[in-house]
């Protein structure tokens, strides 16, 4: 597919946009004034594949906490979502943090703002903005210390978040003027000379999110930062995120991503690189395909497969393994495969790219087709 071409823009070790890997948020559940917790959460997201993690700081404990949750976590970049109070942005960032998430409309006086974006500066971290950015003036010495160090700003706009004209204009939410508010505030940036920008445009509406993006793409080459909001618990979350993110990435649309759930974020983590591999954005490790059996189908089909996808977690090499129900069709439409089983009563057929290598007992042949897989992982090793 061809990907939308966007500037580039660095979070930490990160690269956003310019055809770098799209990259994987999520968010902490646990409280961040306990480091110890936190850290091993964000150490466990890290491990599942996240590539840059939030927290929120509600109060000076919490700030405090970044002190030991940074020396616990090393480089994984750690964004500080604050509201309302300035001084936690200020000791967040003193603490070590590598971007912070503010809404300089709720910060409380430009003083604090300017306060928060001269310590940022100092210590060369980003700042991500959420949400509507409200009136030149408080916005104007948040850009110019930015601006000053190459630092970006995320232009975040919701439903929730529309200026009353354009909502007024339009009479609803409207994918129009979710793009025509992004661009407002774009524009409010460009017109300070600045232009290191990450767009976050999000609708629990599907279309209307796609709708949105669809439109600014052609507006803007800023990269962009894509989800669905409010998309609710595993099961449709899952869904809405997979048509909704799917739709856009396949378009060639969005650089980095969250899969917001409610409950464990590793869950978001998971789904995340399931969607991106699917989508042949992020071909690392094994992914597997089965049918969905007939009458053909002479075994528990559906254990085998899932046996053999657990079996395969860990392995990094690309490769697609396929798990059939159908010795005579089986081979054939998983000729794309690397390895795979194919089914017959009491036997099975193990088959490479199409074309089968040898017939064997049933109860044998996950086992036969593991020892093919992993010597197929290690070679050139």
């Amino acid at each position: 597919m061809d990907r939308r071409i966007t500037k580039a823009i660095s979070c930490g070790r990160v690269l956003i946009g310019s055809q770098a890997p799209v990259s994987i948020q999520s968010m902490t559940t646990t409280d961040t004034r306990d480091p110890q917790k936190t850290a091993l959460q964000i150490l466990e997201l890290d491990r599942e594949g996240c590539d840059i993690v939030r927290v929120a700081v509600p109060d000076m404990t919490a700030a405090e906490a970044i002190f030991d949750i940074k020396e616990r976590i090393g480089d994984i970049p750690l964004v500080c979502d604050i509201h309302f109070d300035g001084r936690l942005a200020i000791r967040a960032i003193e603490a070590g943090a590598d971007k912070i998430r503010i809404n300089p409309g709720n910060i409380g006086s430009e003083d604090r703002v300017r306060a928060v974006v001269e310590t940022a500066k100092e210590r060369n971290i980003p700042i991500r903005v959420g949400g509507n950015i409200g009136g030149k003036e408080k916005l104007r010495p948040v850009v110019k210390a930015a601006a000053q160090r190459g630092i970006p700003i995320r232009v975040g706009v919701n439903g929730g978040s529309l200026e009353k004209d354009i909502l007024s204009r339009y009479g609803k939410v409207t994918a129009e003027g979710l793009a025509e508010s992004a661009m407002r505030n774009v524009r409010l940036l460009e017109e300070m000379d600045f232009d290191q920008i990450v767009i976050s445009v999000k609708s629990s509406d599907i279309m209307m999110n796609y709708d949105a993006h669809r439109i600014l793409s052609q507006m803007t080459d800023y990269p962009f930062h894509i989800g669905i909001t409010e998309s609710g618990t595993i099961h449709t979350g899952a869904l809405k995120s997979a048509a909704g993110l799917g739709a856009l990435l396949l378009s060639g649309m969005g650089d980095t991503l969250r899969i917001s759930l409610t409950g464990d974020p590793v869950r978001e983590v998971r789904l995340a690189k399931a969607l991106l591999k699917a989508c042949g954005l992020r071909p690392e490790g094994v992914t597997v395909i089965s049918c969905p059996t007939c009458g053909r189908c002479s075994v528990e089909l559906e254990p085998i497969a899932l046996e053999v996808e657990k079996r395969c977690e860990n392995i990094r090499r690309p490769m697609k393994i396929a798990v059939m129900g159908c010795e005579v069709n089986g081979p054939g439409e998983a000729r794309e495969a690397d390895l795979g089983l194919a089914f017959g009563k009491g036997r099975a057929a193990l088959f490479q790219e199409g074309k089968i290598l040898k017939t064997l007992p049933a109860q044998n042949a996950v086992e036969e087709l593991m020892r093919l897989v992993e010597k197929k992982n290690h070679e050139n090793d």
